[in-house]
Order: structure tokens, then C-alpha cells, then sequence
């Protein structure tokens, strides 16, 4: 499994977000230029990110983008799957899939791969030790 751009570029630019004081507001062209990250594609990540309830962003002189939540109340899974969707390690593990391989072997390894990873973003935020990364 391998995260799209877009979710990488959407990690990053919440890490800068984490990384800055809570009462401060960034620019999307100031985390664009801190994390390489282009700037029009970065404008619809954050917007992606605004309506998953991520981050706020407010218009102005004084506007920017800001976490919308403390940053330990924002977890790796929810930022990956606000741009990605549902992690998957492979289909098999929705339950509604219908696997023509009856008795499946493999489908338990998948399926506790999955869970692992999905317990491991979701128990992984952007406080403290991942912020100083």
C-alpha cells in the first residue's frame, strides 16, 4: 500500500501546522514554501482538509490556515483518509467483498494487516514526539 502525494502533501503541511504556535495562523503559501509543496495543489488539499474539520482557515489580513483541533485529537489515519479515503491493504478485507476463493487462506493475514495499520495512524498524532520530527 502506498499513500498518494496528496496525502503526503496533506501530513506535511499538518505537521507545519502542529509545529507553530496554536494561537498563530500560517499561509498556504508560507507551508508551501517550508514543505515544497505546490502551491495551487496545496490550496485543495487544505480546502479537503477544512471540510474533514482538520483545519480552519480564515480570510483577511490576518487569515491563514490553522489545525481546527488540538493537535493530539488529530491522528495520521484521519488526515490520510480525509485525502485518501478508507486505508485498504487489499479489497478483501471489506467485509462486503466476495472473495471466489472460499475459505481463503490469505484473507486473515490481510485482514490483521489492515487492523495493524489502521491501529497504528490512528494511534499516532501530531503532539509531542511526531511534531518535533
Amino acid at each position: 500500500m502506498q499513500i498518494t502525494r496528496q496525502a503526503d502533501y496533506a501530513v506535511r503541511a499538518v505537521l507545519y501546522l502542529a509545529q507553530i504556535d496554536p494561537e498563530k495562523r500560517a499561509t498556504t503559501k508560507q507551508i508551501a514554501k517550508e514543505q515544497s509543496i505546490p502551491a495551487s495543489f496545496l490550496a485543495k488539499i487544505i480546502a479537503q482538509l477544512t471540510v474533514a474539520g482538520l483545519l480552519a482557515t480564515t480570510r483577511g489580513v490576518r487569515g491563514g490556515v490553522a489545525l481546527a483541533k488540538d493537535s493530539n485529537d488529530i491522528s495520521l489515519l484521519d488526515v490520510v483518509e480525509a485525502i485518501d479515503g478508507p486505508v485498504m491493504v487489499n479489497s478483501c478485507v471489506n467485509d462486503s467483498y466476495d472473495c471466489p476463493i472460499e475459505d481463503c487462506p490469505i484473507r486473515s493475514v490481510w485482514c490483521d494487516a489492515h487492523a495493524e495499520l489502521v491501529e497504528r495512524l490512528r494511534s499516532t498524532n501530531f503532539d509531542g514526539a511526531l511534531a518535533l520530527a
